[in-house]
């Protein structure tokens, strides 16, 4: 953020922060732990002032996370509360809650979006529009595949990025139960060892 957003967030009094609580808990990569719970508020904000005639003034709706010490022992109180900002600046209509939700589920979309532009959609476009559309379509299918994989093998894996998620589930021939380096399916391709011979 740079200083003029952190400035028009210093500037919110503490009796404008209104809690909510998220339907079902948020795992934050940044904390490394799941978040159901924080603060919201918002300001009028003047942006593009720099652009002669295009300032816009809106809303800057600020949401923040409760940051909490991973190092501090069980029990340990903390002496004055930190917190992580988010900021979105626009002019929804929608009252606080509302248009912070809906910035959230955009976020989400966007995720998505994101994750298919840095795998198989990087590949496009092709010069035949029946070549676009079934690599799109397998694309689809493929992230769908993904994440209904990742819901199933647990809930970091659930909003894993479809380009960790494969790393994250390949095991080295020696964790494979029940097997060890002579007998893997890897030496088999690496060694040629178990071919039949004729």
């Amino acid at each position: 953020m740079d200083p003029k957003i952190k400035a028009a967030i210093a500037a919110i009094g503490e009796d404008a922060w209104t809690p909510i609580t998220y339907p079902g808990a948020i795992f934050d990569e940044q904390a490394g732990c799941w978040v159901s719970d924080a603060e919201i508020a918002e300001v009028a904000y003047t942006a593009f002032t720099s652009k002669k005639g295009r300032a816009v003034t809106a809303r800057l709706i600020v949401r923040r996370v409760k940051r909490l010490n991973p190092k501090a022992g069980i029990g340990q109180d903390e002496l004055f509360s930190t917190y992580r900002y988010h900021a979105v600046f626009t002019d929804s209509p929608f009252h606080l809650a509302q248009a912070e939700q809906q910035h959230r589920d955009h976020a989400v979309v966007e995720q998505v979006f994101a994750d298919l532009n840095d795998g198989p959609l990087a590949h496009l476009p092709s010069g035949d529009f029946a070549a676009n559309a079934a690599w799109v379509t397998c694309a689809a299918i493929t992230h769908n595949l993904l994440r209904a994989t990742g819901c199933v093998a647990g809930p970091v894996h659930a909003t894993a990025r479809g380009a960790t998620l494969p790393a994250a589930w390949s095991l080295s021939p020696l964790a494979w139960p029940g097997t060890d380096a002579a007998t893997s399916p890897s030496t088999y391709r690496s060694t040629g060892a178990g071919r039949a011979r004729g």
